[in-house]
């Protein structure tokens, strides 16, 4: 409701329940709405699949003026859900998400008589990079009918004035404004750029694709890492032996050897290339196989990092170096470079799985290991997590209490 209050302040036209909302609070979050908010636009993102006239007869009585049904749902369900909305007075928005054929599906919903059709790219679907795959659809839905056009999914400073010039008619922004610390501030500068159809760069609220998989880690904590994984990643037992601040982000390039057996891991530098992490499985001896030496060599060459499930030592030189380092032990004696071991294979470090290209971060709270496949999404997703705290530590700012802002007490798991 307070986000609510300060978008209306901003001057958002439209408020919409959204279904996470709906399903935890059921109709009476329409309700409220509707009392708070007499003048505005309300919309019950209901994403009906079946039973249309009952789902929008109850909503509408409950406040709402538009109710979306799933592209996807039986026209039988659309008929219904039409039939009740021109009898109880809201109409009925087509949400053509995942739809295969959205052109097609868009010119059968208005024949059906739907009062508008809503491109909607889904969370999970922007968190893979692809929200600009689903945003290209849209000049071929507006050119396929007379009905306006709704767009939804991760849009932002700078592409709501690109969806409008695509056609939409109605721009739904979640994230941006629901993560902001301002909110007010955040709805004002979105439709001054919609009104002026002016795109700004924006650093917040932003989907990376595979080509700025960089951009977006060196952005957020191992924390967030492992939260957007839901909470799996984390090496354990790993000690962060650098500088205050380090944050190191990057592909690995892996090494398996021999407590004590520097070999394989020295000549792993000269493989690996600038900005990759070096991490080296090392059974979790205690017979150095790192130091400031081998340390130096990997500044020279411009890694990123080096995480050892094992043992360095040199640790002030390592310091002094600046280069970042990550490991189970310090130990002042090291051993002997016999050869054993590989280079670029599967190995454990710090209990995690990790493979050449798995992409690794670390700061001071430790090293978390993404799965190469999944680099793209989990990084949309830490993201995420980190946008969502922000606006938790501008409410703790005002004067709310961590547990006030979660509602612990009624969202503990019981039994």
């Amino acid at each position: 409701m307070q986000i609510a209050r300060e978008a209306a302040e901003g001057g958002a036209q439209w408020l919409e329940a959204g279904t996470p909302l709906i399903k935890s609070e059921g109709l009476e979050a329409l309700r409220a709405l509707r009392r708070e908010f007499p003048r505005h636009t309300l919309i019950a993102d209901l994403k009906t699949m079946d039973v249309g006239g009952t789902e929008v007869e109850m909503a509408t009585k409950a406040g709402a003026d538009i109710v979306t049904v799933l592209a996807l749902a039986d026209d039988g369900t659309f008929r219904e859900a039409i039939e009740a909305g021109r009898q109880y007075g809201s109409q009925v928005m087509g949400d053509l998400i995942n739809m295969p054929d959205k052109v097609t599906r868009a010119r059968e919903l208005e024949a059906l008589g739907v009062g508008y059709l809503n491109l909607h790219i889904g969370i999970d679907t922007q968190m893979k990079g692809e929200a600009a795959k689903g945003l290209a659809e849209l000049a071929d839905i507006v050119a396929a009918t007379d009905l306006p056009v709704s767009v939804a999914g991760g849009l932002n400073l700078a592409t709501a004035p690109e969806a409008l010039k695509a056609g939409a008619a109605i721009i739904v922004v979640g994230g941006a404004l629901t993560k902001a610390e301002d909110v007010t501030g955040a709805t004002r500068a979105l439709l001054e750029a919609m009104e002026t159809l002016e795109s700004s760069a924006s650093e917040q609220f932003v989907k990376y694709g595979p080509d700025k998989l960089r951009t977006a880690f060196e952005k957020v904590s191992s924390s967030n890492v492992s939260d957007a994984m839901h909470r799996a990643g984390g090496m354990v037992g790993l000690q962060p032996r650098v500088n205050r601040g380090t944050r190191v982000c990057g592909p690995a390039v892996t090494v398996r050897t021999l407590d004590g057996d520097w070999a394989k891991p020295v000549e792993a530098i000269d493989l690996a290339k600038p900005g990759e992490v070096l991490v080296i499985e090392a059974g979790g001896g205690t017979t150095a196989i790192w130091g400031e030496l081998a340390s130096s060599s990997c500044k020279v060459k411009g890694l990123a990092g080096v995480v050892i499930d094992g043992a360095a030592r040199d640790l002030q030189g390592i310091l002094d170096l600046g280069m970042p380092l990550w490991s189970r032990h310090i130990s002042p004696h090291a051993g002997e470079p016999k050869g054993y071991g590989e280079i670029n294979c599967e190995i454990t470090c710090g209990g995690q799985k990790v493979r050449q290209g798995d992409w690794i971060i670390a700061d001071e709270s430790g090293v978390t290991v993404v799965p190469r496949e999944r680099a793209v999404e989990v990084a949309n997703r830490a993201l995420d997590v980190k946008e969502k705290e922000n606006r938790l530590r501008e409410e703790i700012q005002r004067g709310s209490t961590l547990a006030e802002r979660l509602d612990l007490l009624r969202w503990e798991k019981v039994g």
